[in-house]
């Protein structure tokens, strides 16, 4: 019988969150076929130096992927195994390749290989790796699917870091030469930590808004990067932002929620995609908030929860009507469980009386009022500052 580990106490075991990248999934493998992949990601880390590393991953989807049609927040991957998987000093330009003679194998409960069972939870054993200032953490790992139809579940939004993937066991590969670039999937362990103490643990909690998407690839511009830069390693930051998440994903109470509620201040910022796909009304958009921030203080009672206003996001007709109103109700009478009020709104929404609007300086497109990295600095300052 397969040991299922429950995500309790991930943040409580002397190993804070080593990047704020965030590794959420949104979406999960659906091959024709059987495949064994290799796949190479470049991550930023908050320090470098000698470093003791630690991964835990849940096989699971945290969040619905459009409409929900290909991946549902909280359904469970399938069946694959972990062929080999190795940290490297990736250098400074991620370009497919690693350091030479810099990877080495991470192992579970001692053993190179791991089969990984539906929604089963799972640590790495602890590897160290010793990285110089300004360099790359690449994590490289070969994963078969065992079976035809779902397996793996990972992030589909446009890829905040580079990656690189290939088919077959590349894995302990140095080179660049078997890796192709990809624009839209990233996968990693869902959580990466280093051996480190800190004062606070602050979990970012949203959707593509939070995660960062739009914003240039490996820049970390992103409002939760900047903030944790502001902070300083003292605190321990993980950005569980999901691409096209919505408030109904977490208040469902699956693994996503598991998640944020490990830290001991969680920084709510939701909204944005119930009421534009989710076509979600105040009044329910609000019942889930109600429903997200009972649902952490049951699990841990003594977290606090920062609550954000909803971005703007260009809102018309009746999605603006339940935007003004949600905004009003959370500045005016916050749902009970929240400690504070951060109205990220007012930082990126144009004045009155066009408060559903972005300031176009902070779109990161024409015609998409994703946030740039220029709002990125703004929020990040307005947090700091308020923090």
């Amino acid at each position: 019988m397969t040991h299922i580990e429950q995500p309790a106490n991930i943040l409580r075991q002397g190993y804070a969150p080593a990047t704020v990248l965030s590794s959420a999934a949104n979406y999960i493998m659906n091959r024709d076929e059987a495949f064994t992949r290799t796949f190479r990601t470049y991550v930023r880390v908050r320090e470098t130096g000698p470093l003791h590393l630690k991964f835990w991953h849940g096989n699971s989807v945290d969040s619905t992927w459009d409409q929900g049609k290909e991946s549902v927040g909280g359904e469970t991957g399938g069946e694959w195994r972990i062929e080999a998987a190795y940290v490297a000093d990736g250098g400074t330009d991620p370009d497919g390749g690693v350091v030479e003679n810099s990877q080495v194998q991470v192992t579970f409960s001692g053993l190179a290989v791991k089969n990984v069972a539906p929604g089963e939870s799972f640590w790495s054993d602890e590897v160290d790796l010793e990285l110089p200032e300004g360099h790359f953490l690449a994590f490289t790992w070969t994963i078969t699917a065992l079976k035809p139809g779902k397996s793996v579940p990972y992030n589909v939004e446009q890829n905040l870091a580079s990656v690189y993937e290939t088919p077959g066991g590349h894995a302990a590969d140095s080179g660049a030469a078997a890796f192709k670039l990809t624009d839209n999937l990233q996968l990693l362990p869902s959580f990466i930590g280093y051996r480190k103490k800190v004062s606070r643990n602050l979990v970012f909690f949203g959707d593509s808004i939070t995660q960062g998407v739009r914003t240039a690839r490996d820049r970390y511009e992103f409002w939760a990067a900047r903030i944790a830069k502001g902070l300083g390693p003292d605190y321990g930051v993980w950005n569980l932002g999901s691409g096209w998440a919505r408030s109904y994903d977490a208040s469902a109470e699956k693994g996503w929620l598991d998640k944020a509620a490990q830290g001991d201040e969680i920084v709510i910022v939701l909204g944005v995609n119930d009421l534009d796909i989710g076509c979600r009304t105040a009044d329910e958009l609000l019942g889930d908030l109600n429903s997200i921030i009972s649902g952490i203080k049951r699990r841990q009672p003594e977290a606090r929860i920062i609550l954000g206003t909803v971005p703007p996001f260009n809102f018309t007709g009746e999605r603006e009507v339940y935007y003004r109103e949600v905004n009003r109700i959370i500045r005016e009478n916050p749902p009970e469980g929240a400690d504070r009020i951060f109205d990220i709104a007012a930082v990126l929404a144009m004045p009155s009386p066009e408060e559903n609007r972005i300031r176009p300086e902070y779109m990161s497109g024409k015609d998409d009022p994703h946030p740039n990295g220029l709002a990125g600095s703004a929020v990040a300052q307005a947090f700091l500052d308020w923090y």
